[in-house]
């Protein structure tokens, strides 16, 4: 089967299942149940491997091209947003050779303040929106705060799901509401969080990436970062096994953003390990793998320094994210 992007998306793939609350439910809750015992033990499997001098070269630079580089806090300014960006397109400023990260994800007051200083680099800016990180707001209002984002320059919208009509039961609703924003997301990309540590079970993360997917969602994403537990190798590998499951079923590649409490190039590298040996090769690029981070590229770029020089950079040798 020919693969394509979610852009060509879902619909009318699912018409029937999404028809009515009580056949997506039997879809969803049909789907096979997740071995937690043995999803964790795959996991920390996959967090053993090692490797070494060219492919962990190759895996660093590959990590940085991965990074959302992030900044989602109240005290948020344009001058701090500015440097964010700056730093996006410049991680090292020290070495040309360095890659620029995938993004900048941003509030979506700062979104016009991101794409103004990243002009044509490629870096993209992404936005959270959708009365992010709690998702309590009307769905007008929701809309509403997409369509500002993208109107200001957002090519990704990072939206996230109602966690109390998922966890009520309401997957249509859920799902007719992801459906809704990425119609008003226009061209940009949808990126759905779940926020898995509400989420309570692995059946209802794979539940959580199926519906995402069938309502179109271009990625499917960990968690805002806000909440604890965030992103897991466990967890991230439940949702790596549904984006590989959904390809096989319907052609379309949808990509995966883990986001929240990974720091080290050691822990990069578990994920990038996990990606190959669950979903394949073809997401170890950063059009279907992403990371949600703020302090993790600091680390990979100290570790990469070592690897060119044979000497660690101090951690203040890199600016602040």
């Amino acid at each position: 089967m020919t693969t394509t992007s979610a852009s060509t998306a879902s619909a009318g793939v699912f018409d029937d299942i999404t028809s009515s609350e009580s056949s997506l439910r039997r879809f969803l809750h049909g789907l096979p149940g997740v071995d937690r015992v043995g999803a964790e033990a795959r996991a920390a499997g996959s967090a053993t491997r090692s490797i070494k001098t060219t492919a962990k070269s190759f895996a660093i630079d590959l990590a940085i091209r991965m990074v959302d580089l992030t900044t989602l806090e109240g005290a948020d300014t344009h001058g701090k947003v500015r440097a964010l960006a700056s730093k996006a397109m410049h991680p090292d400023p020290a070495d040309p050779t360095c890659p620029m990260t995938a993004a900048v994800c941003v509030y979506p007051d700062m979104v016009a303040t991101a794409k103004a200083t990243l002009g044509s680099s490629g870096v993209k800016v992404a936005a959270v929106a959708t009365a992010f990180p709690s998702g309590r707001a009307a769905l007008d209002i929701k809309l509403a705060d997409t369509r500002d984002a993208v109107e200001a320059g957002a090519d990704e919208i990072d939206m996230v799901i109602d966690r109390g009509a998922f966890l009520s039961g309401r997957y249509l609703e859920v799902h007719d509401e992801i459906v809704a924003v990425k119609e008003a997301c226009g061209p940009a990309h949808l990126k759905v969080i779940f926020e898995t540590g509400e989420l309570q079970t692995y059946d209802n993360v794979r539940r959580a990436s199926w519906l995402a997917m069938m309502a179109g969602g271009h990625f499917i994403k960990t968690s805002t970062g806000k909440v604890q537990p965030a992103a897991t190798l466990p967890v991230t590998l439940i949702m790596l096994e549904a984006v590989r499951d959904f390809r096989e079923q319907t052609g379309q590649m949808i990509g995966v953003k883990p986001a929240g409490g990974i720091k080290t190039t050691k822990d990069a590298i578990k994920y990038l390990v996990m990606v190959n040996e669950v979903a394949g090769p073809d997401w170890l690029d950063p059009d279907w793998f992403r990371f949600g981070a703020s302090t993790l590229l600091n680390d990979l770029l100290m570790q990469r320094t070592k690897m060119l020089t044979g000497r660690y950079s101090g951690p203040d040798y890199f600016t602040p994210d």
